[in-house]
């Protein structure tokens, strides 16, 4: 039988050193609005799909919450079907927590965002205003105004001018758009964290040119009353051909930072050592890890991984190898990694090394039921349908009478019916939902896509405010509103970035190292 833990010893576990991941096996929208500092969100809806890769380790320590409803128990019968035994459960979940009087916080990749205003505080990061740029822009002073947020987030919405350059790949690029070394360079993303980020990553390097941070980034545009450029085309910048001088600078600073550069049998000494957890990342851009990359490595971009790490690492106190091409991109990720507490280190040769990277655990999902396709729709009786696609997409529009539901609530979506078919956004999220409709005795007929039902030509409606935002328990409305012109959302959301560091304990502060000369945490 799985444990149940009290809170003061799940906190005293996250910081006893040793290996260990808190598990919210929340909805997404439920996660968002509080949870544990360190707690990383592995919906029960996508439990077995996304548990492979980020919890490589069957047997490492695992913590898992919930909102005291028996949802946990749910999740740890259904890993322990996976492999893993070192379970246990947060007695009377998120509320659990907060009762023993630990801090619930909001939002999402808290510590990662965390760690963003501490940088600030700790290097004064410089910024300039959204008034000030503008003015820049106005009076035409040359300037380089980079974003360094992802390629897509680029294309919905930027600065205007702005050249997209993700954080990961500034230090490799940035040679190439600069005229001379008094031309200012400014980063902006949609708030602060990769502004902040990014600016002081050109900073550490040396870079002779002034670097600015963009106060508040596509957000705090906004709130200074201007207009946002929509649908950019342009490009990342072509990666230079002659990185040495970058390769020197990244090596140096990554080593001020305790980075070891490990070649091939020091790695796969890592690699091969059964009682830790340890992660293989390729840091380099989406096209350049489609194209090539080292078996078994796992894509996560450099500027992302900082940005977002919980997406990417869920065991605390884990290693974390580092792969490029050049020399530069993974050495500068290892270094922000090292200073937001984990063990990191860079391959020598990169992708190109002869490592042996272990076969992970690959996810053993049920069989998914019968796929129809938009024929079958038209030619068949219809069941109770239960859409399981995002809420947000089920407002929009859905099948005529459809019932929106996540695999959690999947008893209540059945209403007495014992027939159903499944819409759903793909294969593994259908064959999850109907093994769990099955235990509770319905009668899955199949299972089709948005897609298929368009094509079908059946009736479609919409729900602007069914589910409600309390059911919609996928959604995180507190981030999503901000990017759609909601300036009140938007003064929220950076009220709350900036009073997180006031509402960390000391423990949670204590996993950051900033100092590369003392080479102790931040407390």
């Amino acid at each position: 039988m799985t444990a149940y833990l009290h809170a003061d010893t799940v906190s005293a576990w996250l910081a006893d050193g040793q290996e260990i991941a808190l598990l919210d096996v929340r909805e997404h929208g439920q996660y968002g609005e509080g949870h544990p500092f360190l707690a990383v969100n592995l919906p029960y809806s996508r439990l077995e799909i996304e548990a492979p890769a980020l919890l490589p380790r069957l047997d490492a320590r695992l913590v898992l919450l919930d909102d005291g409803d028996g949802v946990a128990e749910l999740a740890a019968a259904a890993l322990a079907v996976q492999g893993y035994g070192n379970l246990h459960l947060l007695q009377d979940g998120a509320p659990g927590w907060q009762a023993a009087g630990h801090t619930l916080f909001k939002g999402v990749n808290v510590p990662s965002k965390t760690f963003g205003e501490l940088v600030e505080h700790h290097a004064g990061t410089p910024q300039v205003s959204a008034e000030t740029l503008r003015a820049w822009q106005a009076e035409g002073r040359v300037h380089v105004l980079l974003d360094g947020r992802t390629l897509a987030e680029h294309r919905k919405q930027t600065i205007p001018g702005a050249i997209p350059v993700p954080n990961g790949e500034l230090a490799l690029r940035i040679g190439a758009l600069l005229s001379g070394p008094d031309e200012p360079v400014v980063v902006h993303c949609a708030g602060r964290t990769r502004s902040i980020i990014g600016a002081q990553t050109l900073r550490d390097l040396g870079l002779p040119n002034p670097v600015y941070a963009l106060e508040n980034g596509t957000q705090g545009w906004q709130l200074a009353g201007f207009a946002l450029e929509r649908g950019s085309t342009r490009e990342v910048p072509a990666r230079p051909s002659a990185v040495l001088s970058g390769q020197v600078r990244a090596r140096a600073l990554a080593s001020t930072y305790g980075v070891p550069g490990l070649d091939v049998t020091q790695a796969q000494a890592w690699l091969d050592d059964a009682t830790r957890t340890t992660y293989v990342l390729d840091v380099r851009t989406d096209s350049e890890f489609a194209a090539a990359t080292l078996p078994g490595a796992r894509h996560a971009p450099g500027g992302q991984l900082v940005q977002a790490t919980d997406h990417y690492i869920a065991v605390r106190h884990a290693r974390v190898l580092l792969l490029d091409d050049d020399g530069i991109r993974a050495p500068l990720a290892a270094a922000w990694l090292r200073r937001l507490g984990f063990e990191s280190a860079v391959v020598e040769d990169g992708i190109h090394a002869a490592l042996r990277v272990p076969h992970r655990q690959a996810a053993r999902l049920p069989v998914a039921p019968g796929e129809w396709q938009a024929g079958d729709l038209r030619a068949q009786a219809l069941p109770r349908i239960l859409d399981a696609r995002g809420s947000l997409a089920y407002r929009r529009a859905h099948p005529a009478g459809a019932v929106w539901t996540t695999r959690s609530r999947a008893a209540q979506a059945l209403q007495g019916e014992s027939s159903v078919l499944l819409l759903a956004p793909d294969a593994a999220v259908a064959a999850l939902l109907a093994a769990t409709l099955k235990a509770l005795g319905a009668n899955v007929q199949g299972w089709t896509t948005w897609a298929a039902w368009q094509a079908s030509g059946l009736p479609r409606a919409a729900s602007p405010g069914v589910p409600d935002d309390r059911a919609a328990i996928d959604t995180l409305f507190f981030v999503h509103d901000r990017h759609d012109g909601n300036l009140d959302a938007a003064r929220a959301y950076l009220a709350w970035e900036t009073a997180l560091i006031g509402q960390c304990s000391a423990q949670e502060l204590a996993q950051f190292r900033l100092d590369p000369a003392r080479g102790v945490a931040l407390a």
